[in-house]
């Protein structure tokens, strides 16, 4: 079960990554950014795509439990999404935004994810 978990994990940062890579400007829209530079897109595609591609690979690396890596790198990836989901949080008590998606829908993907895979790890 816990190998499930992390390759889950694993194909949502795939698909965030390579939606990033291709599409920048759109993935974005939903939080009303507007990446309307070479220089914009290119830091999304960064952020989003070349990251998120790069987690995926660690993920499926440690899905595989090669190189004793596992425990190290899903911890990793488990603090980063809750560190994301608390700076939401954060950002909730400084400002609202206006409807549940993105920011909420957000929230609770993070959320959870990074609590699966601490779970992952415990078993």
């Amino acid at each position: 079960m816990s190998t499930v978990v992390i390759a889950a994990a694993a194909v949502f940062f795939l698909g965030m990554g390579v939606y990033g890579l291709l599409a920048p400007a759109a993935l974005i829209r939903p939080f009303r950014i507007v990446a309307d530079s070479a220089e914009a897109r290119t830091e999304v595609r960064a952020v989003y795509g070349g990251f998120g591609v790069a987690v995926a690979g660690l993920l499926l690396v440690a899905a595989a439990g090669a190189g004793g890596m596992r425990t190290g790198v899903v911890v990793a990836v488990a603090v980063s999404l809750l560190g994301m989901a608390a700076g939401r949080l954060v950002a909730r008590s400084v400002e609202r935004p206006s409807a549940f998606y993105p920011s909420w829908l957000y929230f609770w993907v993070e959320a959870a994810g990074g609590g699966a895979l601490l779970a992952a790890v415990a078993w």
